[in-house]
């Protein structure tokens, strides 16, 4: 079992800085770290590598991880995490990985429990879609589990673990209740052992337990695997002959990859309501979203700090519902410019209000040469007509050209909100900072914020409150509609703890019409991967 360290800061190799752990497998720990010089964030994998009884030397893992993984990235480009590095130290296997603006699948699971069959299926298609692209290249994942998906904002997976197996002599499994009972014989693997594994994880979807579950010693997991008898799936509704016909003990009698995508595709398209319906909205991972006014004299119209800014971040909405932070009154006159595609931190009201404007730095350019618009995971590389705002406060953000800083409201207690907008435009990006927020996130929001939003015209949560994390933090998102000025409004709020009762919240208000625009969902995407805290 993979032990993890009890402290943060740690270094890897001189070159990465552990901060906080993301997620824990049976032999593996992902941590939140960060590049000691530029401070680019990272994921980093922590594998103890397997003492050989025979001291034969191992193959070169790095070297086959990091070619596995740009192999797997160029064929699956967006759905396959990409490494960096790969450090053998004391031991131990170290995999860099671009940071991952998504939720394990494994914290998802436990999070929520259960899955609809419905966000079962449409995450197995996608995952079902990797494998096929690996497999026809002759490539096994071999290690695949729930905390080897990631599950970005709006759905979409990124898959990691690509080269792990057969990097090392001895065996290695990071999650032996998903290994194939051929991997519990340690017999060759090849293409159906991913498809036990689909099979696994569709089940801990629908099941909210794995098929086999964990014991005290891997050994003894995988001989459960091998031998013990599957628990008939009782929640998988359609998806119950197809999660049964992956988890066949024989490789060779296990459905095939056509088979089970008909499946999968017929789970969607048989029952549309249950399609439409049972799949919650996106958990945005980043910075919140601010709210969205479309006044067109949107400098009156500062945030409404009841409704727009609430949903910028936990942050923003502790503060809110303490009073510790002016300008977060319900008024039509609190709303702030729309946010741009971009969530951002809880800004402060345009108009004055009980605020005190600040000068309006100038935002430093850090854009790419590239035209391309697609970000990279890093958050170096900015989409085309961003760039970097580096806040005299202690934070930076991407914003769209164009775009200022144009307001800002202060408390007594060091806590503070920033808003962006852009003349003529509608949207809003709202940055909180505060240091009275409470420990549970969720709590923040349901308990402090959520109150006062349903003060607001029109105020309708949409789902429920989400708790996840964001960057190494405790976060929770929320998201809900509101009225200003008769036009109906969409928020996304995310806020985050950094501890000792601080924390962040960002706010992303766009008009409900205009919420899945490509170039809103852009934004956004942009806010939540280029957000970083700095002196805080």
């Amino acid at each position: 079992m993979v032990q993890a360290h009890v402290f943060t800061h740690e270094s890897v190799a001189g070159r990465y800085q552990l901060v906080d752990v993301v997620h824990r497998e049976a032999n593996r720990v992902c941590w939140y770290g960060r590049d000691i010089n530029g401070q680019r964030p990272f994921l980093i994998t922590q594998i103890d590598l397997p003492h050989d009884p025979d001291g034969e030397a191992s193959p070169p893992a790095s070297a086959r991880i990091i070619r596995m993984s740009e192999t797997m990235r160029l064929m699956c480009p967006g759905a396959v995490a990409t490494v960096v590095d790969a450090v053998e130290q004391d031991g131990t296997l170290w995999i860099v990985t671009e940071w991952i603006d998504g939720t394990p699948l494994s914290e998802l699971i436990a999070q929520q429990g259960t899955f609809n069959y419905v966000r079962a299926a449409r995450i197995g298609l996608q995952l079902l879609d990797v494998l096929e692209a690996a497999h026809g290249e002759g490539i096994t994942h071999g290690e695949l589990s729930p905390g080897q998906v990631f599950v970005r904002d709006r759905g979409a997976v990124v898959v990691t673990g690509f080269g792990l197996a057969g990097a090392t002599l001895a065996p290695r499994l990071t999650a032996p209740s998903y290994a194939s009972p051929e991997q519990a014989r340690d017999e060759r693997i090849g293409p159906a052992a991913d498809l036990w594994a689909l099979g696994a994880i569709l089940y801990t979807m629908v099941e909210g337990r794995p098929p086999f579950r964990d014991r005290d010693r891997p050994e003894a997991t995988l001989k459960g695997v091998d031998r013990l008898p599957l628990r008939t799936p009782v929640r998988a509704g359609p998806l119950t002959q197809t999660v049964q016909g992956l988890l066949r003990k024989n490789s060779r009698e296990r459905l095939t990859r056509q088979v089970v995508r008909e499946a999968l595709t017929r789970a969607l398209t048989e029952d549309p309501a249950a399609a439409m319906g049972s799949v919650p909205g996106p958990r945005l991972r980043g910075v919140y979203t601010a709210a969205w006014h479309s006044a067109p004299n949107w400098s009156r119209r500062t945030m409404a700090a009841g409704t727009a800014l609430a949903v910028v971040t936990v942050v923003v909405a502790a503060l809110a519902a303490t009073g510790r932070l002016p300008g977060t009154g319900t008024s039509s006159n609190d709303a702030g410019p729309r946010p741009t595609a971009a969530a951002t931190p809880p800004a402060g009201r345009p108009d004055g209000g009980n605020s005190t404007p600040s000068s309006s730095p100038s935002p430093t350019t850090s854009r790419t040469s590239s035209p391309s618009a697609k970000p990279s995971p890093s958050g170096n590389a900015l989409p085309q007509g961003f760039a970097r705002y580096t806040a005299p406060e202690g934070f930076s953000v991407a914003l769209p050209e164009g775009w200022k800083r144009v307001d800002t409201t202060r408390a007594a207690n060091r806590a503070y909100r920033v808003t962006f907008g852009a003349h003529h435009d509608p949207r809003a990006l709202a940055i909180t900072y505060s240091t009275v927020v409470g420990p549970d996130p969720v709590a923040v929001w349901r308990d402090d914020v959520e109150p006062t939003l349903r003060e607001e015209d029109g105020f309708r949560r949409i789902g429920e409150i989400e708790a996840t994390t964001y960057q190494g933090h405790k976060a929770a998102d929320m998201q809900w509609f509101s009225d200003v000025d008769g036009t109906r409004v969409r928020t996304f709020g995310r806020g985050f703890l950094l501890g000792g009762g601080r924390g962040f919240s960002l706010r992303w208000t766009t008009p409900a019409d205009d919420w899945n625009d490509s170039v809103n969902r852009q934004a956004l995407q942009t806010f939540l991967r280029t957000f970083r805290p700095s002196s805080h």
